[in-house]
């Protein structure tokens, strides 16, 4: 399984690298509205929706790796006071409930990204860009966020207990 664990984990950094990337071009858009308007009182009608629709990508893309990389909020509260099995057990069990959860928002958003898709969807702004393209990063990270959280759980099943009860991380 091994091979697998390493495809996902290495898809999903390559994914988060390009969402860390999109923030270099919100940047410069939303400086550029900045200016436009304040200093030439000529605000435009694109910047604030393009920095969304990049943003947007750049939060769902990022999330399977920060799985990963432990970096998003937890609550430890029984985890941090447990060792050994029960620590392993209740570790499985929060990345099971996020496939469960990545899962569902999947299924569901599949379906509005697909509908998007066949009737052309755009934002109906005054600049009025098609979003379709958006709707379908939803259930691809949803997906992605999936297989992350499958390949922690499977990873906290082959990693050994430690002799202190603390488990050993890679």
């Amino acid at each position: 399984m091994t091979p697998v664990f390493n495809f996902v984990t290495g898809l999903n950094r390559i994914l988060f690298g390009i969402a860390a990337l999109a923030i270099f071009a919100v940047v410069p858009m939303l400086l550029y509205e900045v200016v436009a308007r304040y200093a030439f009182q000529a605000p435009t009608v694109w910047a604030m929706e393009a920095s969304t629709l990049l943003f947007g990508p750049h939060f769902m893309l990022a999330g399977p790796y920060l799985l990963h990389l432990r970096g998003h909020v937890a609550v430890d509260i029984f985890s941090e006071r447990s060792s050994g099995r029960t620590r392993k057990a209740l570790e499985i069990f929060s990345f099971l409930v996020i496939a469960i959860f990545a899962a569902v928002f999947g299924w569901v958003s599949w379906p509005l990204a697909v509908n998007a898709f066949q009737f052309g969807e755009t934002s109906f702004s005054a600049w009025n860009p098609p979003i379709w393209w958006v709707k379908f990063i939803v259930p691809f990270a949803f997906l992605m966020l999936f297989a992350q959280a499958l390949v922690e759980a499977g990873m906290a099943l082959r990693t050994p207990s430690a002799a202190a009860g603390k488990e050993a991380r890679p």
